[in-house]
């Protein structure tokens, strides 16, 4: 047990309503583009060939370099966040005392990198970070990351032979991502999520896939939201897939928001539902501009969707359309519900989002409350409406980026080295470069987000949210958690929100990174989060909340064994460099219990084993330019510890 530092602010009951305004919805129908199923492939061999990162991937936003003996040199960052400023914690003394702590019934590690990197008989990208999807039910747990999919029993075993994963290009239906050694390319598939629909009794997977040209790989503009809906409630059987295009420049039945450059970009897509529907959202950026447009949100009839219906409507609504304080929505995230959902103006599902990106100091202390009202109507002639208000909280702000304790970074030590025997000449940096590096490389600080939202549940008559935020703890500014438990109110005036328990989570001396909730119907939940700093490797942390009494005692699920050592932290791939971690981590209930799952890393080496054949794969631990795992545990709440 790793003892907390908990900031307190309960019994703040605080509401705030703005006028309603009216957003317009859009229209249009989409089809069942094909059916599929899971089919894990032979994994392929840990020799680098051809290409290793996609050299278009860069404008995208995901890492910042192409490289290798087929680099094609730099390409512009396009960076897909809008934060201004880092902002500077406040000052918390910490508190201990005695709270419910959940009861760890099983932990296990899930996909990483290397699992990803060699799916597809190697025919994938090494990627960073690994942006996790979570959901279970029905006696499965099914994890998603970039770029790959496994499915495991309630004990954790991997149902698919081998150690084998499914690519996502494959189960979308699509070309490998590349055909080695140098093509030709498939589509880029990236930010998946899922949700496993208790009341339909179905699987929901959704990932942005962005269209390339097949004989070099580059984006072409189009780009859309693949939401694959399984036909039963067993995952390992036939799914359906729906094509929702959301490049909004007027094409494929969009709206057309203009933006600069041609074609839109819908990053960052997230899945809620409530009794009615499923909702889709979207952070939308120029594709080939820098910018921001504004979040978007889609509501499609769920149970059309769980029948396999043969074309479905897609509503979607566009946060630009009304601005608040000159900003529209960003990451505008809905909520999932473990039991019935708000009934509020016919049906309605509820979304949270932050302010503090838009910020100049990089702080603020207000959130974004959001109703779609009338979602009983998608299951006759869709009507709804949009509206949002805002809810005063305590203060958060962007946090820092992580610190991590030192440790053995053999990717970092090959680029530097010069003198180990190689098939290409003295230095180990020639099994990975043409041209040399410069050899200064160093330990790198992991990214923190940027405190935009992150996971949304509605649960018990309340809305669960979680963000990384700045915190001064032991006169140093770090990454912590805050967390906030919110009671939803619709009326006539609008939406506004009620806090019934809002927190912030510290560690003195680390950092707590990329918050996962989920909480059940009785108020008791659970937050999922990456504990790292001078005391922690990367490692799989949680802790237990309760809506009235707060949160318990930071647990570490699986301690890391190593720092994180991977190509998006070093100047060699990409300077300066933008070192990679998470994008979201995920948490799901099922029954009283709640699934979590974060990434941390679970291998170490050293340069020796490294440099040892076959080469980077310490082992079979990694690969030669990545180390990223993530660690997959069931708690049940409200434990008397």
């Amino acid at each position: 047990m790793v003892r907390s530092m908990k900031f307190l602010f309960a019994g703040l009951l605080l509401f705030f309503f703005v006028t309603p305004v009216v957003y317009a919805q859009t229209i249009r129908t989409i089809t069942n583009a094909r059916t599929t199923k899971m089919v894990p492939s032979t994994p392929g061999t840990d020799t680098l060939r051809g290409l290793e990162l996609n050299p278009n991937r860069d404008q995208f936003g995901d890492v910042d370099s192409a490289l290798g003996h087929d680099d094609n040199g730099p390409t512009p960052v396009i960076n897909r966040s809008v934060a201004k400023h880092h902002g500077r914690g406040e000052h918390h003394n910490s508190r201990f005392e005695s709270r419910r702590n959940p009861r760890l019934i099983r932990s296990f590690d899930g996909i990483n990198h290397r699992q990803q990197r060699l799916a597809n008989n190697g025919n994938q990208f090494s990627l960073e970070p690994p942006d996790q999807g979570l959901c279970a039910g029905n006696g499965f747990v099914l994890e998603t990351v970039n770029d790959a999919l496994n499915i495991f029993d309630r004990n954790g075993n991997p149902l698919f032979a081998g150690g084998a994963v499914v690519d996502l290009n494959t189960f979308y239906g699509y070309a490998p991502a590349i055909v080695r050694p140098g093509g030709p390319f498939g589509p880029e598939i990236t930010d998946p999520s899922c949700l496993f629909d208790k009341q339909s009794q179905r699987w929901f997977v959704v990932v942005l896939t962005l269209d390339v040209n097949p004989p070099n790989g580059a984006f072409t503009g189009p780009n859309h939201l693949d939401l694959a809906v399984s036909a039963t409630a067993n995952p390992l059987g036939s799914w359906n897939i729906y094509k929702i295009p959301v490049q909004d420049d007027g094409t494929e039945g969009t709206p057309n928001h203009a933006c600069p450059g041609g074609p839109c970009l819908g990053d960052y897509p997230h899945i809620g539902a409530d009794q009615n529907g499923i909702y889709l959202t979207t952070n939308e950026f120029p594709f080939f501009a820098p910018g921001f447009h504004g979040s978007q949100i889609y509501a499609l009839p769920k149970n059309q969707l769980a029948s396999g219906a043969a074309s479905v409507p897609v509503l979607q609504f566009d946060t630009a359309d009304t601005l608040f304080e000159g900003n529209p929505g960003f990451t505008v995230w809905p909520a999932q519900s473990p039991g019935n959902t708000s009934d509020n103006g016919k049906g309605t599902e509820f979304f949270l989002s932050s302010l503090a990106v838009f910020t100049d100091a990089g702080v603020d202390n207000r959130l974004r409350i959001w109703a779609l009202q009338n979602t009983r109507s998608l299951n006759g002639s869709p009507n709804l409406n949009l509206l949002d208000g805002v809810v005063k909280t305590l203060t958060y702000g962007v946090p820092p980026s992580s610190d991590q304790k030192v440790g053995s970074i053999p990717l970092a030590d090959c680029i530097n080295d010069t003198t180990l025997p190689t098939p290409f000449g003295p230095g180990c940096w020639q099994n990975i470069f043409v041209a040399e590096p410069a050899h200064d490389e160093v330990e790198y600080q992991p990214d923190s987000n940027d405190s935009r939202m992150q996971q949304v549940v509605y649960a018990g008559g309340n809305l669960y949210g979680a963000l990384d935020t700045a915190v001064t703890v032991g006169g140093a500014n770090k990454a912590g958690v805050a967390y906030f438990v919110i009671k939803p109110n619709v009326n006539a005036h609008g939406v506004s929100g009620k806090v019934r328990n809002q927190e912030i989570l510290a560690l003195a001396n680390n950092n707590l990174t990329y918050p996962a909730i989920a909480a059940l119907e009785n108020g008791r939940g659970v937050i999922a989060f990456t504990v790292l700093g001078a005391d922690h490797f990367p490692s799989a942390g949680y802790v237990g909340i309760d809506q009235q009494r707060g949160a318990g005692d930071i647990q570490i699920a699986s301690e890391g064994l190593g720092p994180a050592d991977g190509f998006s932290g070093y100047k060699a791939f990409g300077d300066p460099p933008r070192p990679r971690w998470g994008d979201y981590g995920a948490a799901a209930t099922d029954g009283d219990s709640i699934w979590i799952a974060s990434e941390y890393i679970g291998q170490t080496c050293t340069l020796a084993e490294y440099a040892a054949a076959p080469f980077g794969s310490c082992g079979g631990t990694r690969t030669s330019l990545a180390n990223w795992g993530t660690r997959i545990s069931r708690v049940k709440p409200g434990h008397e510890d």
